[in-house]
């Protein structure tokens, strides 16, 4: 078990289905970067900021509650890229309303360039900033920005 950071230095790094598969799928949309190198970069820019990074990927819904529901007595802070979550999850939605601290919604594509579906985000309606199709320069966009908000930078 890891030791405690204090609540205001924590944040975590959300990530929903199929993003186990970055650098696989779809390379020409999200890239030739893994999960593993965006985690890395995650933790490395955290670094840099004084936050302590703690990345999650599951492509249960159930698990991404149970994280934000964590996350929601012990961290500063949330950067969540959905993925198809963003559109169709009202449980996520609803999770993320409990939760007092920012909450950036990252997409490492633009969606609004995508099919219609996808220009709808529950997520977006908590969302303290969103950020998309800036690739996966966007968490650590996210990162910045959430340093910012809790005042670790």
């Amino acid at each position: 078990m890891t030791a405690p950071v204090p609540k205001s230095r924590l944040v975590f790094v959300l990530n929903g289905p199929n993003l186990n598969l970055l650098g696989k799928r779809q390379p020409e949309i999200y890239g030739h970067e893994t999960l593993a190198d965006v985690e890395a970069t995650c933790r490395e820019a955290g670094a840099a900021l004084g936050l302590e990074i703690r990345c999650h990927q599951s492509n249960r819904e159930y698990e991404i509650i149970d994280w934000i529901h964590q996350a929601r007595e012990i961290a500063g802070g949330i950067v969540i890229n959905p993925a198809a979550f963003s559109h169709t999850s009202v449980a996520v939605l609803d999770a993320l309303k409990t939760c007092d601290m920012p909450i950036l919604e990252v997409h490492i594509s633009n969606i609004h360039q995508r099919e219609e579906f996808r220009h709808h985000s529950f997520v977006s309606h908590v969302a303290t900033g969103i950020i998309a199709g800036c690739g996966t320069q966007g968490y650590v966009l996210a990162l910045h920005r959430v340093a910012r908000l809790i005042g670790a930078a």
